[in-house]
């Protein structure tokens, strides 16, 4: 593990002078340079109508809602396909859609988008309007097959297109060829943010709501649809994401949330009053993620559109017995995969530059999981395959810095035509189908591909961190500080810190997680709580390290009610 300071030189910047100097520190090593860029007001965000396709959308919704047409949402079967699909229904029903409903297949039986098969299935329901929210982009024949049956299409989405756009009434996404909007991190659930907030807006200019004797919706009561959708989804925390996640915080903490992610919390054992961005992402996110991986995200919809509280907690209960299933499942393949890998990690030099994994029995749902955690552990790109219910190998991908795994797939395809049937996602993460017998030919393809585009240092996995503290930093003052300073997310990480410390006392917790007590070298009566999570039992406790060097976190460990700081350990590295 190689560990490196981010490089700081705040020459140039224009921060106020009333923030602290470590934060100054910290924002300009993220590439925040001004005050400016650190407001998190929602009068900071970019208009709606600077989106290309919006300005479509909102014409066809007000035709929609003056003829009172029917609506069905099609989403994606993730948290931000489900916080995406809840958005629209609850938004569009609170400005006068009389009729509207949603439909997320199961993901085994349709795969992902807006499939001809889901539109035949969608056409059940006779729409006069379909909107697809955190997919549509790629769905080219579906919304052909949605046109040939005279159901048009409203897509939504933030995924990059490919060569060819479907054939929609309208098309928004920031990421779509010509739009100029600021930003091109929206998740799926901020897409649909825009434009409901857009068409509020021409409702509002239109007297609608006087009209129609509604009360006018305020957006920002689903921000925290917005916020738990952007996090979980891990698109980069730029500042728009960051304000839209920053205000969806304030909600929940001030308790102002939907009663389903209230629930979610409850389960989750979260204090809402002490939520952070991570939170989002690590508890209430998998709980969601669960129900589109096993069963059906149609459950996890429901928990979120729901305005009765006990509904909402026996819906998150649900949910969070499947999350306990998708534990166990992915513990069984994770085992498999690290044998599968051991006969390249016994010899590192013979590592292939990317891996390929697939067992005939491993669940479909759960080898996006399975890519993301085998990344981790060996700092590759890594593509995981399951088998779908057609025969052919369905493949879900994760990747590191310095390659984008979306690119890389297309390069693939180019150069070996026919090779996979389909493909499409973002940077860090794509999926993909193939033939099962066109794997070996894949592998051999897509590891010469990442070859060539990252080197030997690409490959090593580096800890990049803010530096020391100084003793007197190391308080729960610099904690709560830290803190508020967020929101902290992708590629906008939360602060991380380095020194060396002494191990005053150190034991297992739980079954995997080593409780320390650490104090800063040459100042032993400075003893601070300290944990690490899923350590290798092989090699701790280690009881003949004395001094260390400690990458860490500060966090506020709460309990009795006595709140106190805690290091929350990334890594340790004995001195001695």
């Amino acid at each position: 593990m190689q560990i490196a300071t981010r490089p700081v030189d705040l020459s140039g910047c224009d921060f106020s002078e009333q923030l602290d100097p470590l934060l100054q520190r910290i924002y300009q090593s993220r590439g925040v340079s001004d005050q400016q860029a650190l407001e998190r007001q929602l009068s900071c965000l970019p208009a709606p109508l600077a989106m290309q396709g919006i300005a479509a959308a909102v014409s066809r919704l007000v035709t929609a809602i003056h003829q009172q047409e029917s609506i069905l949402i099609v989403g994606d079967f993730d948290a931000d396909g489900a916080t995406s699909s809840a958005l629209m229904v609850l938004a569009l029903r609170a400005m006068g859609f009389k009729t509207v409903d949603f439909l997320v297949p199961n993901r085994f039986d349709y795969g992902y988008g807006l499939t001809p098969e889901i539109v035949d299935l969608a056409a059940q329901k006779s729409p006069d309007l379909i909107i697809t929210v955190d997919n549509g982009i790629s769905s080219v024949e579906g919304v052909a097959r949605a046109n040939t049956l005279g159901i048009e299409v409203i897509v939504t989405d933030h995924h990059l297109p490919g060569a060819v756009l479907p054939a929609a009434t309208a098309i928004v996404n920031p990421n779509q060829p010509g739009c100029e909007f600021p930003t091109k991190n929206l998740a799926g659930v901020g897409v649909a943010f825009y434009l409901l907030s857009a068409f509020r807006g021409q409702l509002r200019k239109e007297d609608w709501f006087t009209q129609q004797q509604l009360p006018e919706p305020n957006m920002a009561n689903w921000l925290d649809l917005v916020a738990l959708g952007t996090v979980a989804d891990v698109v980069p925390l730029d500042q728009v994401n960051r304000a839209l996640v920053y205000q969806g915080l304030l909600r929940i903490r001030a308790g102002r949330s939907r009663p389903g992610i209230q629930a979610l919390l409850r389960i989750a054992g979260k204090n809402p009053a002490r939520l952070v961005a991570t939170d989002l992402g690590f508890a209430l996110g998998p709980r969601l993620n669960a129900a589109g991986r096993l069963d059906d995200i149609s459950l996890g919809i429901q928990c979120l559109l729901t305005e009765d509280h006990q509904q909402a907690l026996h819906a998150a209960q649900a949910l969070d017995d499947l999350n306990q299933d998708r534990k166990t499942i992915e513990a069984g393949m994770q085992r498999e995969a690290l044998a599968i890998v051991e006969q390249f990690s016994m010899d590192p030099t013979s590592m292939p530059a990317a891996l390929c994994l697939f067992q005939e029995d491993w669940h479909q749902g759960v080898v996006g999981l399975l890519a993301s955690r085998i990344k981790e552990k060996y700092h590759r790109p890594v593509v995981a395959f399951a088998r779908g219910e057609s025969g052919e190998l369905k493949g879900s991908s994760r990747s590191i810095p310095g390659l984008h795994i979306r690119d890389a797939l297309d390069a693939v395809a180019t150069q070996n035509p026919g090779l996979i049937t389909k493909f499409g996602g973002h940077a860090m993460a794509a999926g993909l189908s193939l033939d099962e017998d066109r794997l070996e030919d894949f592998t051999r393809a897509f590891q010469q591909q990442v070859a060539s585009s990252l080197s030997e240092d690409d490959l090593q996995a580096k800890l990049v961190t803010d530096g020391p503290l100084t003793p007197k930093q190391l308080s729960k003052q610099t904690a709560e500080l830290l803190r508020e300073a967020g929101p902290w997310g992708q590629l906008f990480p939360e602060p991380c810190f380095e020194g060396n410390f002494v191990i005053q006392q150190q034991r297992i917790v739980g079954e995997k997680h080593l409780k320390l007590v650490l104090a800063p070298e040459g100042q032993p009566e400075l003893g601070i709580d300290a944990i690490w999570f899923n350590i290798d039992t092989a090699v701790w406790p280690n009881l003949n390290a004395g001094v260390v060097h400690c990458v860490y976190r500060l966090d506020i460990n709460e309990f009795r009610g006595v709140e106190s700081l805690q290091l929350l350990v990334q890594h340790l590295q004995p001195n001695d």
